[in-house]
């Protein structure tokens, strides 16, 4: 059977997207490939169609656990046998499924590369007949990468050691060309595939210089009833954030590493099954997750890379629909990555890297660049500017700040540049904090300048100045503030300083119709019944694909873009119904 056909008949799609079917002819022709598409872009189906095709087993390695039932549950809903094996099984669901395997039962077994460290575990691989291997995440397996794993380097010796050397697939949405060129050095792959690392339907922002709490309440507010997940760097922030959410009486769960594997995973349930659209979560959750319903991703603090966040923000807008990734930049944010790069066990070498990706990082929330073009930038690709992100959508007014600029600046000057922030704000706003009093900073001229101001948009403002790189702030837990030259030239009257005021929340994701929510009401309750999350039986761009062609029979059904002919047998009536009663 041709690819296009199995593509149409088990996905109900009627083209291959970019990419796609060049990675499928390689690989039905026997040919390794290296598949670099965005998250999002449907790698997953260039190595399932071949799986289909293919006499014998495909072989998936995943590191993803979480994810293994999902991918499992969405092939077996379109007709597809496929089935898992890891850590939550038993010894004797392992032993069933690797006889399943034998038999020819299932056309996909999806494994983690930790597996492949057990030499029993080898032993019985060694008795399939295995004509495919997709490395996931491929990433993992340069020390080059973001999120490099000990465990996928066993993968190059797995292979070799087999009976007969199945072909391979590596896919990744985020590589540089240099862990590009180490995978493919690893795995041995002729060919690459690279579609390109932009993201057409997501809208970047960087929001700064504001109350980044009262902004992220704002914007959950506009967008009610939308998914999205919310991202902080600490268990402790995952807390904070949680309970603001909750007191604005907004649905929300959390998932962070200290929680109880019993909590994680209701917790994981609920957002995955839309109980609970908004998930707060430290990076421990997401890479598991492939719920294509997510129109937002907040990162409420930086991550410690370009290639975490991308991978991160990522899970935004995985069914192709306008979603939002969303920063929220404090130079204070900065500080607790550098502290987990120091805390780190990494040799000096590694360290000096990952301060090099922290500050390529920083420069991404203060550039004026388009966002998507800095990313894209990064990854050694091109394209043109994205034309919906934050800074190309900036028309912001500015504002002449230099006389405030000039009594902070005076102020750090006047304390002789060996206070931080807090100390600065307090003398400023006139606090009478026993401490200043003791410095007998409330002698100083500057004391109380900016009484008008709370201590919180004085901080702000230092913030601002310090991105700017008017201020420079030091190293280490309690940053000392020091003048730059360009902040000297301010003070003396020879450079202007504005800042563009603050973005106010507006609500841009699309509305959803009346129709679409029913039809959203029948997938959860399906989903419900059967023990699946809802964008397993349908994704949300299936149902507004339905919602715009209005099918009146089972077979215009078929036309419907994600309706496979094992899903239009399953659910096609119930979802007609709902349509024709319209």
């Amino acid at each position: 059977m041709q690819a296009q056909a199995v593509l149409k008949e088990k996905f109900g799609y009627d083209h291959f997207r970019e990419g796609q079917a060049d990675v499928i002819e390689s690989l039905l022709a026997g040919t390794n490939v290296l598949a670099i598409m965005p998250t999002g872009g449907g790698k997953s189906l260039c190595y399932q169609i071949p799986a289909l095709m293919l006499p014998g087993l495909t072989l998936v390695v995943s590191p993803l656990i979480s994810l293994m039932k999902d991918q499992v549950d969405a092939l077996n809903e379109n007709g597809i046998p496929a089935t898992f094996i890891n850590s939550t099984l038993t010894q004797g669901e392992v032993q069933e499924r690797f006889n399943q395997a034998a038999r020819g039962e299932v056309k996909l077994l999806y494994v983690s590369p930790e597996r492949l460290d057990s030499d029993y575990f080898l032993a019985d691989l060694a008795e399939l007949t295995i004509d495919l291997i997709a490395v996931d995440e491929a990433h993992c397996i340069s020390q080059w990468g973001h999120d490099f794993r000990p465990s996928y380097l066993r993968l190059t010796d797995t292979i070799k050691s087999m009976r007969q050397q199945p072909t391979i697939v590596a896919l990744t949405a985020t590589a540089t060309s240099q862990v590009a060129d180490d995978i493919m050095l690893r795995l041995g792959i002729q060919h690459e595939v690279k579609t390109g690392f932009s993201r057409e339907n997501l809208a970047f922002q960087v929001v700064k210089n504001q109350n980044s709490d009262r902004y992220l309440i704002d914007y959950l507010k506009v967008n009610k009833q939308k998914s999205g997940i919310i991202y902080a760097s600490t268990r402790k922030e995952v807390e904070r954030l949680t309970k603001l959410i909750e007191k604005a009486k907004l649905a929300v769960t959390m998932y962070h590493g200290g929680l109880n594997e019993m909590v994680r995973r209701q917790n994981q349930e609920d957002f995955l099954y839309d109980r609970k659209p908004i998930m707060v979560a430290t990076n421990a959750f997401g890479m598991g997750i492939d719920k294509s319903n997510v129109r937002f991703v907040v990162h409420a603090q930086i991550p410690g890379s370009l290639e975490a966040y991308y991978q991160e923000a990522g899970r935004a807008g995985r069914d192709g629909l306008p979603s939002e990734a969303i920063l929220l930049f404090k130079v204070n944010d900065v500080q607790i990555q550098h502290f987990f790069i120091d805390q780190s066990e990494m040799d000096d070498e590694n360290k000096q890297r990952e301060y090099a990706k922290l500050q390529e990082m920083t420069q991404y929330a203060n550039t004026q660049q388009c966002l998507q073009q800095y990313i894209v930038n990064y990854f050694d690709d091109d394209c043109e500017k994205c034309g919906r992100c934050s800074n190309c959508l900036d028309t912001r007014e500015s504002q002449d700040i230099t006389i405030d600029v000039q009594k902070v600046l005076s102020c750090i000057k006047r304390m002789d540049e060996r206070f931080g922030k807090v100390m600065v704000a307090q003398v400023l706003t006139g606090s009478k904090n026993q401490k200043i009093m003791q410095f007998r900073f409330d002698e100083l001229p500057t004391y109380g300048l900016m009484r008008g101001d709370s201590q919180k948009e004085v901080s702000g403002l230092i913030d601002y100045l310090v991105a700017s790189g008017y201020l420079r702030a030091s190293g280490g837990q309690y940053p000392v503030l020091q003048i730059t030259l360009a902040g000297v030239k301010v003070l003396k009257g020879q450079e202007k300083v504005s800042r563009k005021m603050a973005a106010k929340v507006q609500k841009t994701l699309p509305e959803d119709n009346e129709l679409f929510e029913r039809l959203r009401e029948l997938r959860r309750d399906l989903a419900e019944e059967q023990g699946v999350p809802p964008f397993v039986i349908f994704s949300d761009k299936t149902l507004y694909s339905m919602c715009e062609i209005m099918p009146t029979s089972l077979t215009e059904m078929l036309d419907v873009k994600g309706v496979g002919e094992n899903k239009l047998e399953k659910y096609g009536e119930l979802f007609l119904d709902i349509l024709v009663a319209e």
